[in-house]
């Protein structure tokens, strides 16, 4: 680690969700002995709710259970959350036991995405594990008849240092549930020098069983007289059902049953919900999957056979000519700083449709009970709209679905649409019986809430030293029924606004019937780099270097404006201080000032990106074979998250799979639509990144006195551009299109 070094006061820094007043603690004794205690975010919680609900229960042994809230997709917050209570309960990490919670209201928001985890249970998790502390001395100091301020706790002991006595919190845990709960805004949490857990390299939860094979995701699921399904949906989005071959599906071995679900709307598949399709069951999946190959439907046709990638790409070409749909934001003229300046630059960019292509394929299990209930065991990112999907698909009230939240194998976003728990719960009321319904790999990849493809059209323009004066993006995205469709947004205040005196962002939108979502940081993953290689571009036509140009532009260390708080969260404001620091770190640990030492045909390149209130900035070393094919040499970044890193072992990982991710992203991957269908099938066709081509890579955090942030998606955005420039400085061919083509840098290498 290294940077500035930070305030005591784990709550110095402005940021971070704060317990409202509607909080408030609730303790109890836990069936079969010790404490149960829970943090509710609203008193109409019951107490059957608080019994499932509850964070933390010390057994009379002195072992702990912690109940972690939010969905495990792979980024840790199982381990994470966990590490936060226990530190400040002070306990032996060994002593500590994890479970995955259910879908409870006592908990709050329960979802993974956004990088959101950190910052919006930083603070509450650690109240929990003080209020806990506080409640065990309470104990303590009363079996001893001392003041609490008197005693003192650690390593799940209470010792009186004045009389040498001690008590395990076993001992004392059925003592402590007859204590008050404490106000959770009272309680003193530990000052950072006083950590044990938080900060130590620690390993998942859950790794030893991933390892083993146990089994943990949705993917696992078994229950008693449970059957399988298959789910086909029309390979064009939206088409519906007119007939199937169901008569032959049911004579096929080991079928039980084929039948036709009707979906909402043809509309349904833009919004992931429940669409036409043909169910088959079997008692076992591959009886299932095998009759799948002879199902033959006839689908009704729809507007979507019209839409191709081709033609977003002459749609885009024209609307390019023309004027603008609408106009963003605007600053100053940019029309007359352009005639004006005495260099002008223009470049068009795109980028194309992704798929998630999560490891472990969309899939749930589903049981209704006799009373009309369902239970739900899902890999789920966002259990909560989840049992809303669920309710409105079946007409019944979402208090009637309980949602169990498997382990999740990879999520990137996809799994915050749950059109999978809806599938499954229509096929399980219609059998009567438990059903499993696992999708297949060409299912996944062509029935998916694709990340949106985009074109940029750049015009800058540059004074006589070579400064911005004027920026204009005409921004051709996609759209549905007249509104920016989901993910395909451009914000008002993304970088360089604000910085630039001219600028001008405009948008036009291509009508889209392919529904789109969140993908690993959603926006970010395309808008880094077209926007962060477009300033490299500048940088080159003024003759100067890429990161003296970011922070001239970034300026001074100053604080803009805080936006507005968004789910429960109050957002720091954005801080220049911050840029230049991560933008000097990286430069220094990958010697950039040497750069042009480099070996002819070799080159590094330079891209920052902030997004989900991390700081990132990437360095890429590359070249290019005779093929054309880019050779990535090493890869630094610099990324600041704030003043603590609750579990290095995690952050490390986080940081270095989303540089990779983002690496296969320019490299391999792309969706191309035909006739309204996507036409990739399976990971030949999609290709991820190969073990091969996985660089080195250096990780470095800063310390700033700010409150902890998320990072399972702030890495990710850089990567791309800083590859894309490196590759310029190695062959002087820009990219301007993703994924990389190697073609196009022979040819420039020849």
């Amino acid at each position: 680690m290294s940077g500035e070094t930070s305030a005591d006061d784990p709550r110095a820094a402005p940021g971070g969700l704060r317990i409202s007043r509607r909080a408030f603690l609730a303790a109890g004794i836990a069936l079969g002995g010790g404490l149960l205690l829970t943090l509710r975010f609203s008193e109409s919680a019951s107490a059957e709710d608080a019994l499932i609900g509850a964070y933390v229960k010390i057994a009379p042994d002195g072992i702990v259970t912690i109940t972690a809230k939010n969905p495990e997709i792979g980024q840790g917050m199982k381990t994470t959350l966990p590490m936060l209570i226990a530190d400040e309960l002070d306990v032996d990490w060994q002593n500590v036991r994890v479970e995955q919670a259910m879908l409870n209201s006592i908990y709050g928001p329960q979802f993974a995405g956004g990088s959101l985890g950190t910052p919006l249970n930083w603070i509450p998790m650690q109240q929990v594990g003080a209020a806990a502390r506080q409640m065990l001395i309470s104990a303590a100091a009363s079996a001893w008849a001392v003041p609490a301020a008197q005693c003192v706790a650690s390593r799940g002991v209470v010792r009186h240092p004045p009389s040498g006595r001690q008590l395990t919190y076993g001992a004392l845990s059925e003592r402590a549930a007859a204590q008050p709960a404490p106000d959770l805004a009272s309680v003193t949490l530990k000052k950072p020098s006083e950590y044990t857990i938080i900060g130590k390299f620690t390993g998942g939860v859950d790794s030893a069983r991933v390892l083993d094979g146990a089994p943990l995701f949705g993917i696992d699921v078994s229950l008693p007289q449970m059957s399988y399904a298959v789910y086909e949906k029309s390979p064009v989005f939206g088409g519906r059902v007119v007939r199937a071959n169901l008569a032959e599906i049911k004579a096929l071995p080991g079928v039980r049953e084929a039948f036709i679900l009707r979906g909402a709307s043809a509309d349904a598949a833009v919004k992931m919900g429940l669409v036409d399709g043909v169910a088959i069951i079997a008692d076992k999946w591959w009886d299932a999957q095998k009759a799948l190959e002879k199902l033959r439907v006839e689908w009704s046709p729809n507007s979507a056979p019209s839409q191709s990638t081709s033609g977003f790409e002459q749609q885009a070409a024209q609307l390019a000519r023309e004027a603008p749909h609408a106009i963003i934001r605007r600053d100053g003229d940019v029309a007359a700083a352009l005639r004006g300046a005495a260099r002008r630059l223009e470049a068009s960019y795109a980028y194309p449709f992704l798929a998630h292509a999560t490891l472990e394929p969309q899939n749930c299990t589903a049981r209704v009970n006799r009373d009309g209930s369902v239970e739900i065991w899902a890999p789920t990112q966002n259990p909560g709209p989840g049992a809303q999907l669920v309710a409105r698909t079946l007409g019944i009230d979402a208090a009637r679905i309980r949602v169990h939240m498997t382990r999740v194998g990879g999520g990137f976003g996809r799994r915050l649409n749950n059109d999978y728990m809806a599938e499954a719960a229509m096929i399980a009321r219609w059998l009567g019986r438990p059903v499993k319904l696992l999708w297949n790999r060409p299912q996944d990849i062509q029935h998916d809430a694709y990340r949106p493809g985009g074109f940029h059209q750049f015009v800058a323009g540059l004074d006589a030293a070579g400064k911005p004066i004027a920026f204009r993006d005409h921004f051709i995205t996609f759209g549905q029924q007249g509104h920016v469709a989901s993910s395909a947004d451009l914000p008002r205040d993304h970088f360089p606004a604000g910085f630039v005196p001219n600028l001008e962002y405009a948008q036009s939108l291509i009508e889209l019937d392919v529904p789109t979502g969140p993908m690993r940081n959603p926006g970010g993953n395309a808008l880094a780099f077209a926007f962060e290689s477009f300033l490299d571009e500048m940088a080159y036509a003024a003759g100067r270097d890429p990161l003296a140009l970011r922070l001239e532009l970034y300026g001074p260390p100053r604080i803009l404006p805080a936006p507005p708080a968004r789910v429960g969260l109050k957002i720091p404001p954005f801080d220049t201080r911050r840029v230049r620091g991560v933008l000097e770190l990286v430069a220094e640990k990958s010697g950039w000032a040497q750069r042009h030492a480099l070996p002819r045909g070799t080159g590094m390149g330079l891209a920052f990106y902030y997004s989900h209130l991390g700081y990132v900035a990437e360095v890429v070393k590359a070249s290019v074979n005779p093929d054309g094919v880019p050779q990535i040499h090493k890869i630094w970044a610099a990324v600041d998250i704030g003043r603590q890193i609750i579990n290095p072992a995690g952050a490390f990982n986080q940081a270095q799979g989303a540089i990779l991710d983002g690496l296969g992203q320019a490299l391999h991957l792309f969706i191309t639509i035909e006739n309204g269908r996507v036409v990739q099938r399976n990971f030949d066709a999609y290709r991820l990144l190969r073990m091969h081509e996985a660089p080195p890579l250096e990780v470095h955090f800063l310390r700033s006195n700010n409150d902890p942030t998320g990072l399972g998606e702030p890495a990710l955005p850089p990567v791309l551009p800083a590859l894309c420039n490196a590759l310029f400085m190695a062959t002087g061919k820009r990219i301007r299109t993703l994924p990389i083509d190697p073609q196009a840098l022979r040819r420039s290498a020849a």
